[in-house]
């Protein structure tokens, strides 16, 4: 059974690495040190609930629904645009300390009502754990499809904590004026790209 948990694992890391709208808010909250373990906490759990409901079933609820697919994806575009312009606007604000003092006096629930945001309407995250994974977990023996869900949570743990930890670790190199420049720039383009990308893919949709 240890084969299945080590595919898990595998699987898990290759669907997870890429940078998204995860991953970038985790970062930035470990750049900050704000509430960066509970960010990345919740952000495991999440990914927790989803890989258990993609493996053991919960696919053929996104696949044979052509509606909630659309659904979550423009929801998703929406709330991209939205995170990726609020990331450009601080990477071009001239007083770029002031906007970063705005930013660190988000409460906590604002915090985790963003992560929410980030983790459940991001339409990537429904393709990665109800359609790859649900439909390789599908394949797999009754028996192993536990093994195989717990290597890619085991994965999902590891990922989530230790990009929190190590963006805290350098902070103090992170945290310059052109480290969060450069930071948001990116996390912005790369936002508005997934947007874009998303945006095709639902306009294909409906031809």
């Amino acid at each position: 059974m240890l084969s299945y948990y080590f595919q898990g694992v595998m699987l898990g890391l290759a669907l997870i690495l890429p940078l998204g709208p995860q991953n970038a808010f985790v970062l930035n909250q470990g750049v900050r040190r704000q509430f960066h373990i509970m960010t990345a906490a919740l952000c495991s759990l999440s990914d927790m609930v989803l890989i258990c409901a993609g493996i053991f079933g919960g696919s053929a609820l996104l696949t044979q629904s052509p509606l909630l697919l659309n659904l979550v994806t423009w929801g998703g575009v929406a709330f991209l645009l939205w995170y990726g312009f609020g990331a450009l606007r601080i990477a071009c604000n001239r007083n770029l300390s002031l906007a970063d003092e705005t930013v660190a006096k988000q409460s906590r629930w604002r915090i985790v009502a963003t992560m929410m945001a980030v983790t459940w309407l991001n339409p990537h995250v429904y393709l990665d754990t109800f359609v790859v994974l649900g439909s390789l977990g599908s394949q797999l023996p009754q028996a192993a499809r536990g093994w195989f869900a717990f290597g890619t949570i085991s994965a999902s743990l590891a990922w989530f904590f230790g990009l929190a930890l190590l963006a805290a670790s350098l902070s103090p190199v992170l945290r310059t004026v052109a480290a969060q420049r450069i930071i948001n720039l990116l996390v912005g383009v790369i936002m508005w790209f997934i947007a874009f990308r998303l945006a095709q893919q639902g306009i294909a949709g409906f031809h």
